[in-house]
């Protein structure tokens, strides 16, 4: 009986061969999938979780409708779908019409997976895009546990994926902000471009080179990060590379993150780090909370690292901003974390003990603003370098000494669809159950719509590999 039930159920999730292959034949279907799924995962992640994982989805889904990331691109596997699904509806196949309605897509890999399938998905810009559920497999997990999907790798038997599915079904729709981001430098009047070219950058990001400037764009779903944090994630990103077999679980992962961050002096920072390396002295921060309206970000001078947050989940799911109350909100001029209000959340850390203080009831590191548009301007000649983190993925990011105008930039670029298990810790603007209301959110999901809506076109995402440059209007040009 138990088996029958589960046939039953795994066919609510299930994608005919002629849906994902024009030219195969056409599958009469008696039980139209109620959740239809396309899965992708990074076989890569978890240790042997991934591969597992894989195996496990193909044996209970159609082998067709499960991919392996590293074997098969997103935006192709995705832009083949959709051009199918058209074909079929100018058809009239009513399946086709049905499964484009409800598709939704499992993403089980880390944040760095979770992200590049978010930024592949913004750039098609579909009429109905899929909702996304996520699969921890990483390290830190934190877009998945903002949404409910827990923090800790998921078993990969034949009940947990059975129970995941039925999580999806029931799951909630939520949507989340996506963050532009674009990095404008000289290039060195020495050596070739393509030292900074072949970077080995995000997957939502890409470097270019055009007219004497490198440029890096691209986006986020989580935070972007500089300084002391993204060091420590580059080194131990840089050390699973050299040697896998020592990276075999969450938990040695995690022990090897605590090792590193001893190693490379950061709970004793100021006897360890120059102080050209605080966040003061290396970048002046200026930010945007009302539309062309730019103002000078304090940054007390012992910051050593800077994180614009838009999730609640921060280094395996820690919460850098916290819950203040509503009187600090109001003194302070700041709103409710929300995931969907064209709001990010700015926080710094003085060293590895100030991050330990989140472990603490109420914790939280330095809240130094909100903003939807955040501006560096990093000074001239400070250091040949700094590290950066986005989602997830560390990268050791050359600046140029020669000239002073390095600049990034971050911006509110429209909203993606999540798939949220509740109860998660992903609060909407438009929850009625979310625990604090403050009138000035209305003003700033009203002005990022129609900020979107006028820089639609310019502001792809670049996770698909058919990115391209569109032209410079979106250059950063500050004006003082």
């Amino acid at each position: 009986m138990g088996s029958i039930m589960s046939e039953i159920n795994l066919k609510d999730f299930f994608v005919p061969n002629y849906i994902l292959s024009l030219g195969s034949e056409v599958e009469r279907v008696s039980h139209p999938p109620v959740c239809p799924v396309i899965v992708f995962i990074n076989s890569k992640s978890g240790g042997q979780l991934g591969g597992e994982l894989l195996v496990r989805y193909r044996s209970l889904l159609n082998k067709n409708q499960v991919f392996d990331l590293g074997e098969s691109l997103p935006d192709k596997v995705l832009h083949r779908l959709y051009h199918n699904l058209g074909m079929l509806k100018d058809k009239g196949d009513l399946l086709a019409v049905h499964i484009e309605k409800n598709l939704k897509l499992i993403v089980a890999g880390g944040d760095g997976t979770a992200s590049w399938l978010l930024g592949v998905v913004s750039d098609m810009r579909l009429p109905h895009p899929p909702k996304i559920a996520t699969v921890p497999l990483g390290t830190g997990n934190n877009l998945h546990f903002s949404f409910g999907w827990g923090k800790k790798n998921p078993g990969t038997d034949r009940e947990s994926v059975e129970l995941f599915l039925s999580q999806v079904r029931s799951a909630k729709e939520m949507k989340i902000d996506s963050w532009h981001i674009l990095m404008r430098m000289r290039s060195p009047k020495e050596g070739s471009s393509d030292s900074i070219a072949s970077l080995e950058l995000p997957h939502c990001l890409h470097a270019f080179h055009q007219d004497g400037w490198h440029l890096f764009r691209g986006g986020f779903w989580n935070y972007f990060s500089i300084g002391m944090d993204a060091q420590v994630s580059y080194a131990f990103h840089s050390e699973r590379k050299l040697n896998p077999e020592n990276f075999k679980n969450q938990l040695t992962n995690q022990k090897a993150y605590l090792k590193i961050a001893c190693k490379q002096g950061w709970f004793v920072s100021p006897l360890c780090h120059p102080p050209s390396r605080n966040i003061a002295n290396l970048a002046a921060v200026k930010i945007m909370r009302r539309e062309g309206i730019w103002e000078d970000l304090v940054i007390p001078s012992s910051m050593r690292s800077i994180i614009c947050l838009n999730l609640p989940s921060f280094s395996g799911g820690l919460d850098p901003w916290g819950d203040p109350s509503k009187n600090k909100l109001h003194d302070s001029d700041l709103t409710p974390p929300y995931v969907d209000d064209g709001l990010i959340e700015i926080v710094g850390f003085r060293n590895a003990w100030h991050g330990l203080v989140l472990l603490a009831p109420n914790g939280h590191g330095t809240r130094l603003g909100q903003a939807r548009r955040v501006h560096f301007e990093f000074h001239k000649g400070a250091i040949n370098h700094t590290y950066m983190r986005i989602d997830g993925e560390p990268w050791k990011q050359p600046l140029s000494v020669e000239d002073d105008k390095v600049v990034i930039e971050i911006s509110h670029s429209g909203r993606v669809d999540m798939l949220a298990n509740l109860p998660c810790r992903a609060k909407s603007v438009h929850d009625p159950s979310s625990t604090h209301n403050y009138g000035n959110r209305d003003y700033y999901i009203n002005r990022d719509d129609k900020f979107a809506e006028e820089h639609v076109v310019v502001k792809k995402f670049g996770a698909a590999s058919t990115f391209k440059f569109v032209d410079d209007r979106d250059i950063v040009h500050y004006h003082q």
